[in-house]
């Protein structure tokens, strides 16, 4: 399947910084700080595109590539762009059909979108809006983990991603807070935002019972006692890779929970190869955190990642224009990625390597 533009170059949907400025200035500023902000000091928000930019695409003319193919597959699942759209919640406070939005446009451009836990819209609500590409359904473990697993595997869901990083919220001395829009502005109870409910009802269930005390161990006992395969998502050190592979992970999401957990951590980016080089194509490993432009998926892929997942674009197009502006997003990426593959002599994505960058 190729991705194909359905909208005008002259609308304001023409360009992903249109698209984010479209979002910033239809949203609420409380809603806006929240979906730009980090943790901490917001150092390590900045190091995620700082690490990109000390990347550049080697160019290799004349090499007769015309049509290259930006497919690929994760866990036999086909993506005509290696591109996710990331579970990020608050989708409510972006547009009134959410994730229902963002899993439809994913459908229409051939790729997948992980179904967050605590959205707007349920688990089933979305899986039924786009059954094609809400097949990957995230959630964190606490103590009612095998409950919620059985409802994502009735639901008809083929992969479980289970958010390690996050037992508990990030410090926040900066960005929102220091905006004057604490996130419980944003996160009040048992609502996301302006009354919308969390339609897993996630809070009741066991996310503010989130136990720091969960081991390897333990997620390795609870995954083992259903029959989803499951992706790990917040790995960021090969010590982590390594454990979450030992505990029966099927792919993982190399993320620092885009710079809103722990402040300073090390930019995803900076420790893919290192990760990488752990993970030895055991198990997919995909890139979260920072990407902003095919280029980035690109220097992505050749420092070692399968696909990169995306929250802050696809959340920015979902402000902008609810499933056009997810799908005008997507579109995008797959627009940029074809042409610098031609630009680069890339073929096919297996034909990117780390020969295809070079550090500035």
């Amino acid at each position: 399947m190729t991705v194909t533009a359905t909208h005008p170059r002259d609308s304001e949907l023409a360009s992903l910084a249109g698209i984010r400025e479209a979002a910033l200035r239809r949203l609420p500023p409380d809603a806006a700080i929240y979906l730009e902000s980090g943790a901490g000091t917001e150092s390590t928000l900045r190091a995620n595109r700082d690490a990109f930019a000390r990347w550049a695409i080697r160019p290799q003319p004349m090499t007769g590539v015309s049509d290259p193919d930006t497919s690929a597959t994760l866990l036999g699942m086909p993506l005509a762009i290696p591109v996710l759209t990331a579970p990020f919640g608050g989708d409510g406070l972006f547009w009134p059909d959410g994730q229902q939005s963002v899993a439809r446009a994913s459908a229409r451009c051939g790729t997948l979108s992980i179904v967050p836990e605590v959205g707007t819209f349920s688990y089933e609500t979305v899986r039924a809006a786009a059954p094609a590409a809400a097949r990957i359904a995230q959630l964190h473990p606490y103590e009612s983990f095998s409950d919620v697993t059985r409802r994502i595997r009735d639901a008809g869901y083929d992969v479980l991603c289970v958010t390690v990083d996050c037992p508990m919220t990030g410090y926040r001395e900066g960005g929102a807070t220091a905006r004057g829009i604490p996130d419980r502005a944003v996160w009040s109870g048992n609502h996301l935002g302006d009354g919308t409910p969390s339609a897993n009802d996630m809070f009741r269930l066991g996310v503010s019972a989130r136990n720091p005390a969960w081991t390897w161990e333990r997620l390795a006992e609870a995954t083992a006692a259903q029959d989803l395969p499951w992706i790990a998502k917040g790995i960021l050190t090969p010590e982590a890779a390594e454990a979450a592979l030992g505990a029966g992970a099927a792919a993982i999401i190399l993320s620092n929970h885009g710079g809103r957990q722990v402040d300073p951590a090390p930019a995803s980016l900076d420790m893919l190869p290192e990760v990488a080089a752990t993970v030895a194509g055991r198990v997919p490993l995909l890139l979260d955190s920072g990407v902003r432009s095919a280029a980035d998926i690109l220097i992505a892929l050749a420092l070692g990642a399968d696909a990169v997942v995306i929250g802050r674009l696809a959340a920015y197009g979902l402000a902008a224009a609810g499933e056009d502006g997810v799908r005008r997003t997507i579109e995008l990426l797959a627009e940029e990625l074809r042409t610098l593959m031609i630009l680069a002599g890339i073929g096919d994505l297996d034909s990117v390597t780390r020969a295809t960058v070079t550090r500035r």
